[in-house]
């Protein structure tokens, strides 16, 4: 999955970081374009404290995309609330993508959807990019664009969909719910010191997923299985470079480069297996967009600001709550039952993504 640049730690040179000279919380948003105006040359100081009064009324010099002034939906003002607002669409999108991805293989193999998805998805984004004149990566930070990208999308999206090949979707859910519990082994074999209430906090995520998958008899083969652990892994991975590399500063940048090149990865693959898509029906096709277009770019934007400004466990904890969007979709649209074991599940699914919050916070010092 997409990750851009980390913060930096204190013994990085300020010159490697992305960060304007003055006080700016830029880095803090979104990458959605934001209104430019053209004011008279002024201090540092005061470009920091005080908005030049042209910012609002002067609206023909916005770069393209940009948000108009009556654009009745805006980002919110504080960075716990952007973390809370990328953190549900992690949760959300990647939760409803189950039963996209099960629309969509009615006519899309697996390794070629999944390839298909993210390179378009990358191109797109790529292009929003360029058009709102980014600072451009250099060759060592694409070179680690692709690195990453290729463990996130290539390596991890393309064993899951090996692995869907002969592993039913619930199954899928549940053994992908295993990323953080991969996080926390590559974070401690990292040698960063991992608390006991981290464990306890992904034993007991592992064992409501565990819950959420009683009395389903379907198995699959030992190989798909093996297959999406492997992803799991892969993601994990992943996520621990993306905040250990220097990537492209430009997060939307960052984000299309890594799922794009990712995606033409997996697409080559595909095709050189001998995947070709036979024909096209108008629902399977509607959930490829939906993939492409929410699925992948919206949610991997999201999820790339998570790895920037929280730690890989925390953004990886939507492995634990995405399996539970996925039964309650999987009940109101496909009319899948929901249990007394699910219930119980999700509450406890619920309760350890709250003790991996707590934890981490309490580990940087944040309560």
């Amino acid at each position: 999955m997409s990750t851009p640049l980390p913060p930096q730690s204190s013994s990085s040179s300020p010159s490697s970081q992305y960060v304007p000279p003055a006080p700016d919380h830029s880095a803090d948003i979104l990458p959605f374009p934001q209104p430019v105006a053209e004011s008279p040359p002024q201090s540092d100081a005061f470009a920091a404290d005080v908005s030049p009064p042209q910012a609002v009324a002067d609206t023909t010099q916005r770069r393209p995309f940009s948000l108009p002034g009556y654009f009745p939906f805006r980002l919110p003002a504080t960075r716990g609330g952007r973390i809370a607002l990328a953190l549900c669409v992690v949760y959300l999108v990647w939760g409803s993508t189950y039963m996209a991805v099960h629309l969509s293989l009615e006519s899309f193999p697996p390794l070629m959807l999944s390839g298909l998805r993210n390179l378009f998805a990358g191109i797109g984004l790529f292009i929003f990019a360029a058009r709102r004149n980014p600072i451009w990566p250099k060759a060592a930070e694409v070179r680690n664009a692709a690195l990453v990208g290729t463990l996130l999308v290539g390596l991890s999206s393309g064993m899951l969909a090996f692995g869907m090949r002969t592993v039913e979707t619930g199954t899928a859910a549940v053994m992908v719910a295993t990323v953080p519990l991969f996080a926390t082994v590559i974070a401690a074999i990292a040698g960063r010191k991992v608390a006991k209430g981290e464990w306890i906090a992904v034993g007991l995520g592992l064992v409501g997923i565990g819950l959420l998958n009683h009395g389903d008899p379907s198995s699959g083969s030992t190989a798909g299985s093996l297959a999406i652990l492997c992803g799991a892994i892969f993601w994990a991975g992943g996520s621990h470079l993306a905040s250990r590399l220097k990537l492209p500063s430009d997060l939307l940048v960052s984000t299309a480069l890594q799922i794009g090149l990712g995606g033409m990865m997996a697409t080559i693959v595909a095709w050189v297996s001998g995947e070709r898509i036979v024909s096209m029906g108008f629902t399977p096709f509607l959930s490829y967009l939906y993939l492409m277009l929410v699925g992948s770019m919206a949610a991997y934007v999201a999820y790339a600001y998570l790895i920037r400004h929280t730690s890989p466990i925390i953004a990886s904890s939507c492995m634990y709550v995405n399996p539970v969007v996925a039964v309650v979709i999987g009940a109101l649209f496909l009319g899948e039952v929901i249990t007394e074991w699910t219930v119980m599940a999700t509450l406890i699914i619920l309760a350890s993504v709250g003790l991996s919050f707590w934890f981490d916070y309490k580990r940087r010092g944040l309560v």
